[in-house]
């Protein structure tokens, strides 16, 4: 199986300008259109795709980005890998605005989002203990450290539904909760690329202190554009290295790759074609048995 690494870029990350050999995909998708155009393109000679989660100019708010058409469209073009880049405000005095968390787990506090493709006639239940490879996680890792990017591994992403920031008692109960960073777009998409049996790591560019910290109460978009800015130029630096080194990190046993054999609680009889069509470049893989 060709392996094929897809980053999903958030605030401040929009394009790679740097990688000139480039061609822009539109997509269709049973659940619409994703995001934006996806890029196809190269890095020494390595294949890549990149996809703006807010689309290209930041015009879709984190409650209107259509997350399953963006996996769906993924899976499409072969995505085995996805690598999601999000900005952040941090929970924890030491995540300091600049530092990037490689994410291990999420609290997905949002309500007002399609979680599922498994909505309709098929019932799948996948497995979210441990929602990011820990193959991919390492090979963020050794591409983080080749830049020298300050950095933390292992925490705890709390999504929030958005897209306003979070109130003074909310942030303290995250807290409390002992998680470390907090934004509004990891969920479902981890969820989603679980479904879809595409391996998903996360990394969190920390912008702002979240408003629990008496020095940074008002959190504000102009002095978290600032932060940015900084962090995605960092960003793209770490993506080349990525892009070099993660099929050197690939587990063969990774549990994402074949989830759904377990996950589908549907009698096949009760499995409507239509429905399985709808599923086809989602689940065709166990569906088509």
């Amino acid at each position: 199986m060709t392996n094929k690494l897809a980053i999903i870029g958030g605030s401040g990350l929009y394009d790679i300008e740097d990688f000139k050999d480039r061609e822009l995909i539109n997509c269709d998708t049973p659940w619409g259109k994703p995001s934006d155009q996806i890029l196809k393109t190269y890095y020494n000679n390595k294949e890549v795709f990149f996809l703006p989660r807010h689309g290209r100019g930041h015009f879709i708010s984190p409650s209107k980005i259509n997350f399953r058409a963006n996996i769906d469209a993924l899976k499409q073009l072969g995505i085995t890998d996805i690598v999601s880049i999000s900005a952040v405000g941090s929970l924890r005095e030491e995540l300091a605005p600049g530092k990037f968390v490689i994410i291990d787990q999420f609290i997905d506090r949002t309500f007002a989002r399609n979680k599922t493709f498994f909505d309709d006639e098929i019932v799948a239940h996948v497995s979210m203990a441990n929602p990011t490879s820990s193959g991919l996680m390492n090979a963020c890792e050794d591409a983080i450290k080749q830049c020298k990017i300050d950095y933390k591994r292992g925490g705890t992403y709390v999504v929030m539904e958005g897209p306003q920031f979070s109130t003074l008692a909310e942030s303290n109960l995250y807290r409390s909760w002992n998680a470390d960073v907090i934004g509004m777009t990891n969920m479902p998409e981890a969820k989603l690329a679980r479904e879809a049996e595409i391996r998903y790591a996360s990394i969190s560019m920390v912008t702002d202190f979240d408003c629990w910290h008496p020095d940074h109460e008002n959190v504000n978009v102009q002095k978290v554009i600032q932060v940015l800015m900084g962090n995605a130029s960092k960003a793209k630096q770490m993506l080349k290295n990525l892009i070099n080194n993660f099929e050197n990190h690939i587990d063969p046993e990774d549990p994402t790759n074949n989830c759904l054999d377990v996950a589908i609680i549907t009698s096949p009889e009760k499995r409507t074609q239509k429905t399985k069509d709808k599923l086809k470049t989602i689940a065709g893989r166990v569906l088509d048995k």
